[in-house]
């Protein structure tokens, strides 16, 4: 590694690292069930490379929203058109942000209309009981989406606590241009009921900024404000007998400024406003050695976007999901269990620029779990689909675990399939006289094929330092992206300039991706009042097409990626510090003289005051180097930004 930092880093990594996972998310680590896992089973069981994030880990983390805090795990990558969770596409291991499937209580949230909008996650912090994070291909249990991952956000409320508790938890931060950002939660439970909420606000007038042509002229300058509010209710009863019903439903609304999140085109002026409705219902049985789920998630999604106020380019869509499962797990025995189960799934599009559109999609399948000999655990998936885009297909999966004192190895292998969404097949395609340098849909695109592989070793050096090293290769054919393409050259050309250059949705030729993650989780009293805890994780990933094309989002991950996560506490105040370095394929648009540059180290810190044992102040710095940098090709990141506030429970 030539980079002096990055080497630094990785020394670090390998000799002073360890188990944050022991001291923050539980007591035992193997003692946690994975619920997305459809069979619960141990961490250490499943054969995978999985984090669980605790309620306490969430709170003294440098978090200002669920996008920030994912950014700072190993193995996951956040690039951002803005800070504080405006928008940031989500990949995992090399992945493009529209193969990372998100759940909320193991229900699919991704959105069809463009996977840009999977981060608007309607559930402010105050509502989440613990954030699951599984690693590679799990299509064979979730079917689309699950190629580079899978992040499942479990909301409080998920079973009642079998005892009457009553607490309410809020926020208040009060930054630079203008920012409010407050959080307040409540959650209400006796032997058989619960009741909870959570309201969440965000807003800013932003930074200023002033783009310039090549020429050095200026263009319009313009700021990057926002407004995110954010609002969801969750109730539920218990029955002696086993039977048990709960539902949440949730609001998220966003206004923001969009320029140059899309395009780096000198017209882009881009405003943004979307509404996410999310409704959820769950009914489930629990027996001796059986239980039956049935749960129903309808989602309703609105996106106004406007191009530029100088000429008529407002976008207006609505999208809807609806999606039906419906599982029953045996348990005969200890060593055995077989869960078996279907979705059905229907997403509508009505827009006046993509057209209106509907597809089903059906999915049965068959899980077990067997432990054949004492330290060997095998996970076996198999699932049929069908979908209207790319017919019947078929996807298994098998993952491994070998229990040591000490260690456990794990491998997996399985296929996973993606198909286009609305964007990729339908974006600008009613639009006439498109300006260059714009996205245009494909309606013919095929599914996305991968096939993923890894194998993996963690290894609990002391009781409070856990070492996890996992490789991973994925093959994939027909992969989806924007490439650069004459007016010419493109089929649907009825409504673009004839001498212009548009991104046009592809299926590219085969790509193979290599890569490596390297993690320490570590906890350490440093005294008898004050404590350490520190996470470094360490990616790196290689990627290839064979026809080398140049795309817009297959090479844009990181080759290189360093996060730390260090927080020293005690019972009256806490220091958290966040970094991470990305090394990547640097993008320059002339355009409008933006640069995504090779590589960027970013800081934050929070430390919190605690006044008493319910009340504490804190103060948070972002990026501590007032550091210029673009995850996304002509959309800057915010400077640094001070922050002030309080919190409070009672």
């Amino acid at each position: 590694m030539e980079n002096p930092l990055l080497s630094f880093y990785f020394i670090c990594l390998l000799v002073l690292v360890s188990d944050y996972t022991n001291a923050q998310i539980t007591a035992n680590i193997d003692t946690v069930f994975i619920t997305s896992n459809r069979i619960p089973q141990q961490a250490k069981q499943t054969g995978r490379n999985i984090t669980i994030l605790g309620q306490k880990a969430i709170a003294q983390s440098y978090a200002t929203s669920l996008v920030d805090l994912l950014q700072y795990i190993p193995g996951i990558e956040v690039q951002s058109r803005n800070a504080f969770g405006v928008q940031g596409d989500i990949t995992m291991r090399g992945s493009t942000f529209t193969q990372v499937l998100m759940l909320i209580d193991g229900m699919a949230l991704n959105d069809p209309l463009t996977a840009h909008f999977n981060s608007n996650i309607p559930v402010a912090i105050s509502e989440i009981d613990h954030i699951e994070i599984l690693r590679g291909a799990a299509a064979a249990i979730y079917g689309i989406d699950a190629v580079g991952g899978v992040i499942n956000i479990v909301t409080k409320g998920t079973r009642p606590n079998g005892h009457n508790q009553n607490d309410i938890e809020g926020e208040v931060t009060i930054g630079q241009n203008n920012q409010i950002q407050s959080n307040l939660g409540w959650h209400q439970s006796n032997d058989h009921s619960f009741f909870g909420g959570g309201i969440s606000i965000n807003q800013s007038d932003g930074e200023t900024h002033n783009p310039k042509l090549l020429d050095g002229s200026d263009l319009e300058s313009y700021n990057s404000d926002f407004d995110i509010k954010t609002i969801g209710l969750s109730a539920g009863y218990s029955w002696n007998n086993g039977w048990q019903i709960k539902g949440r439903s949730a609001y998220d609304y966003r206004d923001f400024s969009a320029r140059y999140f899309y395009t780096t085109s000198i017209y882009d002026k881009s405003r943004e406003t979307t509404t996410n409705w999310w409704n959820q219902i769950q009914l489930s049985k629990t027996g001796a050695k059986s239980s039956t789920n049935i749960s129903s998630v309808y989602k309703y999604n609105t996106d106004r976007f406007v191009f530029s106020p100088d000429f008529s380019s407002t976008n207006n869509h609505v999208s809807q999901r609806l999606d039906l499962n419906i599982s029953h797990l045996i348990a005969p025995s200890q060593t055995l269990s077989l869960r078996l189960g279907g979705q059905f799934n229907r997403r509508t599009i009505t827009s006046n620029d993509r057209g209106d559109h509907s597809d089903n999609h059906t999915g049965l399948y068959i899980m077990t779990m067997l432990q054949p000999l004492e330290p060997l655990f095998i996970t076996t998936s198999l699932r049929w689909d069908y979908d209207q885009n790319y017919g019947h297909q078929v996807s298994p999966q098998l993952n491994a675990s070998i229990l040591l004192k000490q260690l456990t190895l794990r491998g997996s292998i399985g296929r996973s399939l993606r198909a286009a969404d609305y964007t990729e097949r339908y974006v600008s395609y009613n639009i006439e006289n498109l300006t260059p340098g714009r996205s245009l849909g494909n309606p013919n695109l095929e599914a996305e094929d991968s096939w993923s592989t890894e194998i993996g070793l963690d290894w609990q050096v002391l009781s409070n330092w856990k070492l996890k090293s996992t490789l991973f290769s994925r093959q994939s054919s027909r992969l989806i992206d924007y490439v650069p393409a004459p007016a010419n050259q493109i089929p649907n050309n009825q409504n673009l300039q004839s001498d212009a250059t548009y991104f046009y949705a592809t299926n590219i030729a085969d790509v193979s991706i290599q890569g490596i993650e390297v993690e320490s989780w570590y906890a350490q009293p440093l005294s008898q009042n004050i404590s350490l805890q520190w996470v470094l994780g360490y990616t790196h990933i290689n990627s290839s097409n064979a026809l080398n094309t140049i795309s817009v989002y297959l090479s844009s991950h990181a080759k290189h990626l360093l996060t730390s996560q260090l927080i020293v506490s005690n019972p009256r105040w806490e220091i958290s510090i966040n970094s991470l370095l990305k090394v990547r394929s640097p993008r320059i648009a002339n355009s409008i003289i933006a640069q995504v540059s090779d590589q960027y180290q970013l800081w934050n810190m929070r430390m919190r005051w605690h006044i008493t044992d319910r009340i504490s102040t804190h103060l948070q710095l972002h990026n501590l180097g007032n550091i210029q940098y673009q995850d996304i090709l002509g959309a800057p990141m915010p400077g640094r930004w001070v922050g002030i506030g309080f919190k409070f429970k009672a």
